[in-house]
């Protein structure tokens, strides 16, 4: 570069930042409809990821002139900043959006620097910054789903006195520890106020081999079921069941498609719908969404449960008959998970 074209640049950058802009984020000015994916994993084989795509596949498609890109970032979260720094930087979208509990923290450390980029970022939660929207499932609920139909199969397979489920986890987060596992736990404790909760840890999302191995130990030891919330690796604790002729339940869809026999249950969230309608409306010039942190439930139909699976289906029928019962009644408000902050 020579000495007037850095001249010129640096008169460019003199002129954005006297204008409220940092230079990181003095690029071109993106197409309002232009969106981005931002997969923080691989979409192909994860349910909450497939979804994620679908529902603002959809919400593209249905508006005219609007286009899509979609950028898989693997599963290394310490590179996960840097790929959105990279989508921000670029200049090619007007809004990014994803799903992981990790990202609004992520976001908001760009969005000072992008100030006419928006995101919206589904099972998370950020209230209070005007770039950023959020929404949180209760996950309390799905949990709460999971941890009854846990605790009626290991007393119909293990017999009235057996008070004892797992849950093995990639790692400990807020959501999990808040939301997951107390809503595991009293799910479990609706069966047999008795029940106990072992809970492992992966270490990571990814390593089906050491789930294997945690889920392998607990089996070993008399657990009947066992919920992995481990992304990828959480097929080693499906393995692991199907070897030993045990069970899993499964979190946000698609569990089922792991092993038809030894995935028992598969509790759901609506995250093609979610995304679908919070991304059509910001497309649409819906400005109001922003800087929102919204929380959905059973009862507005966004958490639920897969009943229409062979796995299910096979088990006994008074044992579905109580658990159908449970989740009607969680639908209706009972017992009330609710919460208005997190």
């Amino acid at each position: 570069m020579n000495r007037r074209v850095r001249s010129l640049a640096a008169l460019a950058c003199a002129a954005a930042l006297a204008l409220g802009a940092s230079c990181a984020g003095a690029t071109k000015k993106a197409d309002p409809l232009s969106v981005a994916v931002f997969v923080p994993g691989i979409a192909s084989g994860s349910p909450i990821y497939e979804m994620l795509v679908a529902g603002a596949t959809r919400a593209v498609e249905e508006t005219p002139g609007a286009r899509l890109k979609v950028i898989e970032a693997g599963y290394d979260q310490s590179t996960w900043l840097d790929s959105l720094r990279d989508a921000a930087a670029s200049g090619e979208f007007a809004v990014i959006v994803s799903s992981n509990p990790s990202l609004p923290e992520l976001c908001a450390k760009l969005a000072p620097d992008y100030p006419g980029l928006r995101f919206i970022l589904a099972d998370a939660y950020l209230a209070g910054d005007p770039a950023i929207h959020t929404v949180l499932y209760n996950q309390k609920e799905q949990g709460y789903i999971v941890g009854v139909l846990a605790g009626l199969v290991t007393k119909q397979r293990a017999g009235p006195d057996a008070r004892r489920a797992a849950l093995i986890a990639a790692q400990r987060y807020p959501t999990l520890d808040r939301l997951i596992r107390p809503g595991f736990e009293a799910g479990l404790k609706a069966v047999d106020p008795a029940f106990e909760l072992e809970f492992r840890e992966v270490g990571n999302w990814y390593d089906s081999a050491k789930a294997a191995e945690l889920a392998g130990s607990l089996y070993g030891s008399g657990v009947e079921v066992i919920l992995p919330i481990a992304g990828s690796a959480g097929q080693g604790v499906v393995a692991a069941a199907r070897e030993r002729g045990k069970a899993a339940v499964w979190f946000d869809g698609g569990g089922y498609a792991l092993d038809p026999v030894a995935v028992v249950g598969c509790a759901t969230i609506a995250q093609d719908r979610l995304v679908y309608e919070r991304l059509k409306a910001a497309l649409s010039g819906d400005e109001s969404i922003y800087g929102r942190a919204d929380i959905v439930s059973a009862k507005d139909g966004y958490v639920g449960f897969d009943a229409d699976a062979d796995a299910y289906r096979a088990l006994p029928e008074a044992l579905r008959a109580a658990f159908d019962e449970a989740v009607r009644e969680l639908e209706a408000g009972t017992p009330d998970f609710s919460f208005d902050s997190f």
